[in-house]
């Protein structure tokens, strides 16, 4: 979360008269992204220290190589203008998506789930 605001801080007062308006709406999802799963990755961590478990664990790391790939290949591409880095972005972006079906999974098999929630 601390490199999420630091770079977003960057963006906004460095690069706002560097970057084309395209690349700057590039560089802020990149730290959209990055805010949201490092708040993902907290509550994983909270859970994960509560219960643990296989699931926790890959949606930990499902997560943190995902925000990796999604935010850093767009951060590359935004400062760098190299089109092909942006191949590599969907990569980044299945497994953020793995990583919420991890959380999904370790909260239907949670052993302090109550009974009556389906």
């Amino acid at each position: 979360m601390f490199i999420a605001i630091a770079t977003g801080a960057f963006g906004r007062h460095s690069l706002k008269a560097r970057l084309s308006p395209e690349l700057l709406e590039t560089f802020e999802i990149a730290v959209r992204y990055q805010a949201y799963h490092g708040l993902a990755l907290l509550a994983v961590s909270f859970a994960a220290a509560r219960d643990g478990g296989t699931a926790l664990w890959l949606a930990g790391v499902a997560f943190t190589a995902g925000t990796v790939l999604f935010s850093g290949s767009l951060y590359a591409l935004a400062l760098t203008g190299a089109r092909w880095l942006g191949a590599i972005t969907p990569v980044g972006g299945l497994l953020l998506l793995a990583g919420w079906l991890a959380l999904i999974w370790a909260a239907l098999i949670s052993p302090g789930r109550s009974p009556s929630v389906p």
